[in-house]
Order: C-alpha cells, then sequence, then structure tokens
C-alpha cells in the first residue's frame, strides 16, 4: 500500500500561516523550491542539539557531581546517579507520542517551535544551579525533566516537518541527514562533553544556550505548517494511561539495576515489581482505550501494516543494541584500557569520547549516502543489511582480548556506526511513508518513542546482565586480589562482599575506587610498595578485565541477536515504494496513480481505498491539504 506523498503548497504565496511570524521572502514561502532546505537544516540543528545533550551529560557526569560536591558511589547517592542519566531519556520516551500528536491538531511547527525555546531557557537554569550536594544535584535533575520536555517537543515533530516538506523520492536523503544526525549527536557529545567538562562542568549547558537561541529565532521566522492539521480533542485517558504507564515501566527498570535487601539487584524490591506490573496494565488498558476513543491519541490500526509495525519492532531493537553498545564500551576504555596505557582517570572521559571517534564517523559516513541510495533502490535491504553489519561488528568486539589492540577496534567500531547509519535512514524513511499525512506527527512521535524506550531499556537489559555476571566472579576476585597485596582478610572480604554496582559505576564513570574503598585506615597498615600498587593506575583495571571481558560476552552476544532479529523484521516489511508502475499516458515519467490510505473511521484505517492521478485533488481528503 503507498501513500499519496506529492508536496503541495498550502498556505498561500504569502507564506503566512499558524507556524510562526511572517516574512515574505523565500525562506518562509512553502512552494519554494529552496524551503525543504530551510526545513532540513533547522530540524537537523533541532535534533542534533536535544541527543548531543543526552551524552554530553554522560560523559561529564564525574565533573558535575564533582562540581556540586556530591560522591556518586556513595550508596545513598546512587539514585541520584541514575536519574541524571535515565531521567531525559525517560521523560522522552513518554512524551514524544503526544507531543506528536499535539503537533498533528495544533500544527507540528508550532509544537517544533515551542521546543527549540523551553530547551533554551531550560539550558540557561541548568547552568546556574546555585546549590550543593543532593540539592544541587535535585536542580539538575528537575530542569533536566523540562529540558526533556523541549526536546521532546523538537525530536516528535522534525522527521514529520521533513517528511511534509520533501517529495517521496528524496525523503530518504532527507530524513537520512536528519537521523542520522540526530544519532551521531549522542557520540558527538562524548568528544564535547570530555572537552567541556576539562574546563568548567557548567559550559556542557552554556554551550546550548546561543546554538539555541539562533535555532528558536530560525525556526519562529522561517518554518510554516505545511502538513494536514485535523482539528480533534484530547485523548486525555490514553495520554494519561500512556504516560503512567511507560513511566512506571521504565522507572523499575532504572530502579532494578539497584542493590535491594542483601541482592546485588533489586527486581526483587516490591515497588520496582509493582512498577513492572502496573506499567504493563498501564499499557494494556491504553491500548484498550485506544480501540474505543473516537479520536485516539495514537491510531492502533496504524500497526496493521506490516511496514510500519515491522519498521517500529527494527527501531526498538536496534537501539537497545545500540544503547547497550554505548555504555560498555564506555565502561570498557574509561575503566580498563586506557588506564592499563597511562591514561590518569581523571582523563579517561575525554579520551573514551576521542577514541570513540570512528564510530561517529560510520554513522556520517553511511546516513546521507544510505539515503540518497534508497531513495532510488528500495529501502528495505539498506535498513537490513546495515543491521547485519551492526551484529558482524558485534561479533567481532567479542573476538577482542580486554587489552585490545587499537586499530582492530577503531575498525570495529567503525563498521559498526557504517551499519547504524546504513539502517537509521531507510527505516525511518519506511516508517513515515507508510503513515496518512495527517497522522505524521503520531508516528513520527511513536518512532522516537521505540527509539528512546530501546535506550532506556538498554541500561536496565545491559547493566542487569554486567552486573550478574560480576556478582558470579568479581567478589573471589576481589578477595583474592587484595589479600595477595596484604589487605587484611576481614577488610579483604567486606570489600568483595559490596554490591558489583558500585564498581561497574566506577568504571563507567572513569573513577578508580580501590582509594576510596580502602580507606586510609587500611592504606595506612600496608607496606608503601603495595599501597603503590593498589592505588595505581594498572591494579583496578587488571582485577576487574577477567569478570568485565566474562559479562561482555553475553551483552554482545544478546546485542547480535537483537540485530538479527531486527534485520529480520525489516525484511519482511511489504512493497518497496522504489518499484513503481509505469506512468498512465499523460502523467510524467515516473509517476503512477496511487492509492490513498484515508483514516475516516474513529479507530483506525478505512478498510476501503481508492485510486488518485497524482496532482489532481483527492475529493476525501479535508480542505486545504
Amino acid at each position: 500500500m503507498t501513500v499519496d506523498d506529492t508536496p503541495r503548497g498550502r498556505t498561500g504565496s504569502t507564506g503566512r500561516s499558524s507556524g510562526g511570524g511572517g516574512s515574505s521572502r523565500w525562506a518562509a514561502v512553502p512552494e519554494h523550491p529552496r524551503y525543504r532546505w530551510v526545513v532540513l537544516s533547522n530540524t537537523t540543528l533541532g535534533t542534533l542539539i536535544a541527543t548531543i545533550n543526552a551524552s554530553i551529560v554522560l560523559i561529564s557526569l564525574p565533573a558535575i557531581f564533582n562540581g556540586i560536591g556530591l560522591d556518586p558511589l556513595q550508596p545513598g547517592n546512587v539514585g541520584y546517579l541514575l536519574w541524571m542519566l535515565m531521567g531525559y531519556l525517560l521523560v522522552s520516551a513518554v512524551l514524544v507520542v503526544t507531543l506528536g500528536r499535539l503537533g498533528d491538531i495544533h500544527g507540528r511547527v508550532r509544537i517544533y517551535n515551542a521546543g527549540f525555546l523551553v530547551f533554551t531557557v531550560t539550558s540557561v537554569a541548568l547552568s546556574l544551579d546555585p546549590l550543593h550536594g543532593g540539592a544541587g544535584a535535585l536542580w539538575l535533575i528537575g530542569w533536566r525533566v523540562l529540558q526533556a520536555v523541549g526536546g521532546s517537543m523538537l525530536m516528535a515533530n522534525s522527521a514529520a516537518i521533513i517528511t511534509d516538506a520533501f517529495p517521496a523520492d528524496r525523503r530518504g536523503m532527507a530524513l537520512g541527514v536528519n537521523i542520522v544526525a540526530g544519532i551521531a549527536g549522542s557520540f558527538v557529545g562524548l568528544v564535547l562533553g570530555g572537552l567541556l567538562a576539562e574546563w568548567d562542568w557548567r559550559t556542557i549547558f552554556w554551550v546550548n544556550v546561543p546554538i539555541g537561541l539562533v535555532g528558536t529565532v530560525w525556526a519562529y521566522r522561517s518554518l510554516r505548517d505545511t502538513g494536514v492539521r485535523r482539528p480533534a480533542r484530547i485523548d486525555w485517558w490514553g495520554n494519561v494511561t500512556f504516560a503512567f504507564g511507560l513511566t512506571a515501566l521504565l522507572a523499575a527498570i532504572t530502579y532494578g539495576i539497584q542493590p535491594y535487601g542483601g541482592h546485588t539487584m533489586g527486581w526483587t524490591d516490591p515497588w520496582v515489581l509493582a512498577g513492572l506490573i502496573g506499567g504493563v496494565v498501564l499499557l494494556a488498558v491504553f491500548c484498550l482505550v485506544e480501540s474505543r476513543v473516537a479520536e485516539p491519541m495514537f491510531p492502533l490500526a496504524l500497526f496493521r501494516d506490516p511496514v510500519f509495525a515491522g519498521g517500529n519492532a527494527a527501531t526498538l531493537l536496534g537501539s537497545i543494541a545500540r544503547g547497550g553498545l554505548q555504555f560498555m564500551l564506555i565502561i570498557w576504555l574509561q575503566g580498563i584500557w586506557l588506564p592499563l596505557h597511562g591514561y590518569d582517570y581523571a582523563d579517561t572521559p575525554l579520551w573514551a569520547g576521542i577514541y570513540l571517534v570512528p564510530l561517529t564517523l560510520g554513522f556520517l559516513a553511511a546516513g546521507p549516502v544510505a539515503g540518497y541510495l534508497s531513495d532510488r533502490a528500495g529501502a528495505r535491504l539498506f535498513a537490513s543489511g546495515g543491521l547485519v553489519v551492526m551484529a558482524l561488528s558485534f561479533a567481532g568486539l567479542l573476538l577482542l582480548p580486554t587489552d585490545f589492540g587499537y586499530p582492530a577496534f577503531a575498525l570495529l567500531v567503525f563498521l559498526n556506526g557504517l551499519g547504524g547509519g546504513l539502517f537509521a535512514a531507510p527505516n525511518t524513511a519506511l516508517i513515515m511513508s507508510s503513515v496518512p499525512a495527517h497522522v505524521r506527527g503520531a508516528a513520527s512521535g511513536m518512532r522516537a518513542t521505540f527509539q528512546n524506550a530501546g535506550m532506556v531499556l538498554s541500561i536496565g537489559v545491559f547493566f542487569s546482565l554486567m552486573i550478574a555476571g560480576l556478582a558470579g566472579s568479581l567478589p573471589h576476585t576481589l578477595s583474592a586480589g587484595l589479600t595477595a597485596q596484604g589487605v587484611p582478610a576481614a577488610d579483604a572480604r567486606a570489600i568483595a562482599a559490596l554490591p558489583p554496582v558500585g564498581t561497574l559505576f566506577a568504571a563507567f564513570l572513569g573513577y578508580n575506587p580501590i582509594q576510596q574503598l580502602l580507606g586510609p585506615r587500611v592504606l595506612g597498615q600496608l607496606p608503601p610498595a603495595s599501597a603503590q600498587t593498589l592505588t595505581g593506575r594498572e591494579y583496578f583495571p587488571q582485577l576487574i578485565s577477567g569478570p568485565f571481558h566474562h559479562g561482555l560476552v553475553v551483552v554482545f552476544w544478546l546485542a547480535i541477536a537483537m540485530s538479527l532479529v531486527a534485520a529480520a523484521a525489516s525484511l519482511v516489511q511489504g512493497r518497496d515504494r522504489a518499484a513503481r508502475p509505469a506512468a498512465p499516458a499523460g502523467l510524467p515519467e515516473g509517476t503512477a496513480p496511487v492509492e490513498r490510505i484515508t483514516m475516516d473511521t474513529p479507530t483506525g484505517l478505512a478498510a476501503g481505498k481508492h485510486t488518485v492521478q497524482p496532482g489532481q485533488p483527492d475529493p476525501r481528503e479535508p480542505e486545504g491539504r
């Protein structure tokens, strides 16, 4: 099935609409051929700043916590650390569908522009944190949640705005630039955060302000709503059940990796179980509500389309696999490889970002090219092939020793980025081109939800697997290694009995926890040579490298399985949109009658479909389309 995506100016030659302030220049006139490039440039900037912000905080956490005077490895402070990591992603995952649907109703550009403004204002507030300790952490977490609202406004509507502006035969290229810029932004933020954190932790938020101001003014002056808007009532029950259900589920996963009641993880915590069960129940209620209400928040009938359903399944699985890779590589580099190669722990966040540059280059090299070629050769094989390349790169990483040679590592992470770039743009083009024009905002939000939820799930899944692996081998390794250096057996056993999540976070943050765990009392009793060995750069990495590699094998095998299942989901999608029948007499070469899907039934897709010649009005579409 196909959708007529031929772009038409819908706001008149003056370019006036509800999307922002007036301007008679070509940049504000949707009919002008250069307008689409204004759309692509601005939405790519919005997507880039939103995704950079997530990873720039990730790599800068040690500097942030040092700046506000908080030790994130203290048991009572682990919650602050997790919410700094997960809060932004969780809020984004919950809100993007709602904000995409609001864009369908009130104008995608209007919601997108407001998102740029919210994002910029909250960046200022984050940089001005006046508090210290736990209060300072709560200030940052609260404003990060509000910043995620602005980021969600940008992410939920950017793909829909591009889809409105570009014709189907150029959409893959445009979405390729936008989507790959967003994914690459998560890795660019690693390098940028490492550089800025060396100067001042507040600069990681300051950097957003000038970019946000330029983007906000540019968006309000230049962007216009060119898509279909269909007035509708807000589906409050759908919004509430979806928001609370997904929040409960993802928050429970967040707390599940924390210790509880003497266990290494919290999956037996009644609150975690209540969140998991309650979240699933509320999401089931959401599906029931959406099938009954007249104007649903999200038309679930879209999932009857194998293109839409398969594309979103591939998005979720690919996001989980890619998210797990990012965290595991940071732990591998900061906690083990860089200290073994002579880097001070204070410098490892910066150098971890630098050594992951090949991953970013792979995305940047493949994304726009894959989008361009998929417009001409079909998107399905590019999407599926990219996931297979990702799976092969995971298999190659499995074969590397813990203390690897960098050229082989760089090649494998480049191939992983290349596979991700080959997948992202064609998959997004397939999803966005498979839905009716007036629900593109909701569809874009659902795609972003699967992507962001996959990142949150990856933290829960991969950290849990890694902690389970460490719990089996780390205590004995730690106890034996400490006693071998003269640490009293009682102290060594007490340290070895601590939950491994602290050790994992220490490696993730680039800390050497041995000095903190032993303390001045124990270190003062040891011979100077032993104390120096225990607190040196090489002892802790060598100690955890064996248990870490055991957990890494489990994590990467799961990533391989997810990538291959996602590739299969891409392969079972429907007919390639690039394969089009010959043009009937009187029409330009390469065009053909198209079947328009309509959404005239209140709960989903109409049963019927009808043929309309390109360029001719559709009597079943609302006036102004």
